[in-house]
């Protein structure tokens, strides 16, 4: 089978590694891709702006000098001083602040946070629907959403490849999908990258490559989805601790490749138990989204591998399911299941991250129980073994005392 790939890799500066409409989207990957922000804006004629910008990745990515004669005080509506993982309150507050802009389109500056918000901002801006009331069953936005452009700053969430987005209403997530939540254009410069912290870099990282690994198996995959998946995968192991400890250009480069094929392979098939679990580790205990994923992805590798025709969720069938757990074998470079969850432990100890849930800080019985009863059950139901709460809260019990 041949999947389809991004072009191969190059540490020239001006060399484009993807410009082109994918599934409505036009989308530039390179080296100093961010000086084309200007003529998207002509092309697309938008002259008033309103910018969602994390403003710490705006000033220490370079990106005030590159973008200052083509984003003009006086053209700019600016948001920012938003909370980590998107709130509900925070969306609010941004459609409010887009309406009274009048903007001609919106640009997303900065990581997942960022880049969610400025959908929904987007999207609900053109719509009487209370963002509050709506979020927690959906919303068909009939009106559309203003022209959206994404600049990723960290490479992890592939948020700018996907078609919705998240946010957390009371503690609880929920995710909003639409085709108009898709940006229109992207630009993906891993300049932007460089700054980017060891641990921010690790736990974004780590996002991109558990999408990956989940992408493979999840029952929503298609050989499209699950083409994208492995090539993010594989990129992102052999890239990721490079990028978090020495920070070099080409393992940069990769990690923002791997991050965006991750997003483009869940746009398709969507994630899967790993990212259920973590969504209670995350708004419960602080641990950066990506971590707290990776923290149990070995462990509920370990179980899928164990899948039956008795419990297998994936109507395609059991055979179906051990084949794509043997891609992950293959990418993770490992002979059997015991081998690669060892290896994907061995990753995440290298990146300083949180192998166990004991080292996140769950070390009783009590919080087991409460993880588990907040497991979000849409991503439940695409894990491709099926699992009922007994075994979710031995998985869980499991998860503490990893790694092997």
């Amino acid at each position: 089978m041949s999947y389809p790939r991004l072009n191969s890799l190059t540490t020239s500066s001006r060399d484009t590694w993807l410009s082109a409409p994918l599934n409505q989207q036009a989308v530039t990957i390179a080296e100093g891709a961010l000086a084309e922000l200007g003529k998207i804006l002509r092309e697309a004629k938008a002259r008033n702006i309103f910018l969602v910008v994390d403003e710490i990745a705006w000033e220490q990515s370079g990106a005030s000098e590159v973008l200052r004669s083509e984003l003009k005080p006086e053209n700019i509506a600016r948001f920012s001083n938003f909370q980590p993982n998107p709130k509900i309150e925070d969306v609010e507050r941004g459609v409010i602040a887009c309406r009274e802009a009048n903007p001609d389109a919106v640009i997303a500056f900065g990581g997942g946070t960022a880049i969610d918000l400025a959908k929904m901002i987007a999207a609900f801006s053109q719509h009487e629907a209370a963002p509050r009331e709506v979020a927690p069953r959906g919303f068909s936005f009939p009106n559309g959403s203003l022209p959206l452009i994404a600049i990723p700053t960290t490479a992890g969430t592939g948020s700018e490849a996907t078609h919705f987005a998240v946010v957390y209403v009371e503690g609880q997530k929920y995710s909003i999908a639409s085709s108009c939540l898709l940006p229109g254009w992207v630009i993906i410069d891993p300049k932007l990258t460089y700054s980017v912290p060891p641990r921010m870099t690790a736990a974004t990282g780590l996002d991109a490559f558990c999408q990956a690994i989940e992408s493979i198996w999840s029952v929503g995959a298609t050989e499209e989805s699950v083409g994208y998946a492995v090539e993010a995968a594989r990129l992102a192991k052999n890239s990721l601790a490079e990028a978090t400890h020495r920070s070099s250009a080409p393992s940069r480069g990769a990690m923002c490749q791997a991050a965006h094929l991750a997003g483009k392979a869940i746009n398709i098939s969507k994630t899967t138990l790993p990212h259920a679990i973590s969504y209670a580790l995350t708004s419960d205990y602080g641990i950066p989204h990506g971590a707290a994923v990776a923290a149990t992805l070995s462990c509920v590798l370990a179980f899928n591998f164990e899948v039956s025709a008795e419990d297998c969720s994936d109507p395609r069938g059991v055979e179906h399911v051990r084949r794509r757990l043997a891609m992950i074998l293959e990418v993770l470079e490992a002979d059997d299941a015991e081998e690669a969850c060892q290896n994907v432990e061995r990753l995440i100890q290298n990146l300083n991250c949180f192998p166990s849930l004991a080292a996140a800080g769950v070390v009783s019985d009590e919080q087991i129980r409460a993880i588990a009863s907040r497991v979000n059950l849409e991503r439940l139901a695409n894990n491709p073994r099926r699992i009922a709460q007994d075994q979710l809260i031995a998985l869980l019990r499991h998860s503490q005392t990893s790694p092997r």
